[in-house]
């Protein structure tokens, strides 16, 4: 049987998911995994559906491995451990599309070169992301490869809310509100007919280690929190969210940062990190007592607030809020927080089924139905891929 891999690959982890094709062609999930940790003491894990672990594999203690040779093992070992089964093509996330491409494309030379340029853009993912298909390109060759787009999504939010005030050759030099987690959103807007067939105006929130919120609109993107860089926004686990550009200035006149110091401050050391000083977890700052640990978990909740009353009004109304990712799928303090925030749009929380994880989470008299919907990244990446290259896996 022939399937498809899903890659999504980071500074010092890659990501799996391993998809078969269905006579029907239908895709049905067969394992995920990844390899964590390839700069030191590197290590391989898969699961099965259900979560049960199907394999683990450790390099030596200290030994680093690059991207190729994470890609190499990890479909080495997807054959081996799957009779009958080969990878046809591989569908990889890569957060920026550009001006070029507002869809998936199938993954050449000129388009790798392209898709690398953009790292000056977007510097925590971009460049690992393309460094993925480089590593695979050299692991595999002639395998089909696509690349799936991040900010893709959001290429329907309205001009002025892709604009920023700044003149026109800082424009045209590619500065504009990209928007990001558009693959999540994308599943997200497919699925909310299911659970509220009337909702119109729409409010979901990605809420995970990146955290945005996006508006939507009869299922389309009208407006996202994070804007030309994945760094905007919602305060998250490590990265800063909305800051003044003044405070920007003032770090670097007063020598206190780097360029390049400053930067990584903003993307590791800020957020939920920086504000409670001991950790970037939901998890870990759910447990905490102390004034800093509440105080960033209020921090988050305040910023959600502020766009959620924003974006009620560019949509003129509300009919469903969505809850996703890891901390919108699992922190039933968070999705608390949140509704009774909202009481003033008419959001009643049902908190026994908020415990239970919804999916439902408000009354039946709520004038705003709230909803935890899992996301699927790499469900929509496997299907974006079969779309381009399904004539290979017949």
């Amino acid at each position: 049987m022939n399937a498809i891999i899903v890659i999504n690959s980071g500074s010092t982890s890659l990501k799996f998911s391993l998809y078969a094709i269905a006579g029907d062609h239908k895709l049905a999930l067969v394992c995920r995994g990844q390899t964590d940790s390839m700069i030191e003491n590197a290590h391989f894990v898969a699961h099965n559906p259900a979560g049960e672990q199907l394999g683990r594999h450790e390099w030596a203690q200290g030994h680093a491995i690059d991207h190729k040779a994470a890609l190499d093992y990890t479909l080495t070992w997807l054959e081996a451990n799957n009779a009958g089964m080969k990878v046809v093509a591989a569908g990889h996330r890569v957060v920026l599309g550009g001006t070029r491409f507002e869809v998936p494309v199938l993954i050449d030379d000129n388009v790798l070169t392209y898709l690398g340029s953009l790292s000056a853009m977007e510097p925590s993912h971009q460049p690992f992301n393309v460094l993925g298909v480089q590593s695979l390109a050299a692991a595999f060759p002639g395998l089909p490869q696509v690349a799936c787009f991040d900010t893709s999504f959001h290429r329907s939010m309205p001009s002025v809310a892709q604009t920023y005030a700044l003149p026109q050759e800082v424009r045209d030099a590619g500065v504009t509100h990209w928007g990001y987690h558009g693959i999540s959103y994308d599943y997200i807007s497919r699925q909310i007919p299911k659970f509220a067939p009337d909702a119109r105006r729409v409010i979901a929130a990605h809420l995970g280690g990146g955290a945005s919120i996006c508006a939507l609109l009869d299922g389309h993107s009208i407006d996202t929190s994070m804007g030309f860089a994945s760094l905007s926004g919602l305060p998250m686990a490590t990265r800063v969210g909305d800051v003044s550009p003044g405070v920007l200035f003032y770090l670097l006149r007063t020598k206190r940062f780097t360029p390049e110091s400053l930067e990584k401050m903003l993307y590791e050391r800020a957020g939920l990190l920086g504000l409670s000083g001991v950790s970037g977890d939901m998890r870990e700052l759910e447990t905490r007592t102390d004034a800093m640990s509440v105080g960033a978990i209020a921090s988050f909740v305040y910023a959600m607030v502020k766009y959620t009353g924003a974006y009620t009004a560019a949509l003129g109304g509300l009919d469903a809020f969505i809850f996703t990712a890891g901390i919108g799928e699992n922190s039933v303090e968070v999705r608390a927080a949140l509704c009774n925030r909202l009481s003033w749009l008419g959001v009643k929380l049902d908190q026994k089924a908020n415990d239970r994880h919804g999916p439902r989470i408000s009354t039946a008299d709520s004038r705003v139905s709230v909803w935890v919907i899992p996301t699927n990244e790499e469900q929509m990446i496997a299907e974006y891929t079969l779309a381009l290259v399904g004539r290979l896996a017949r």
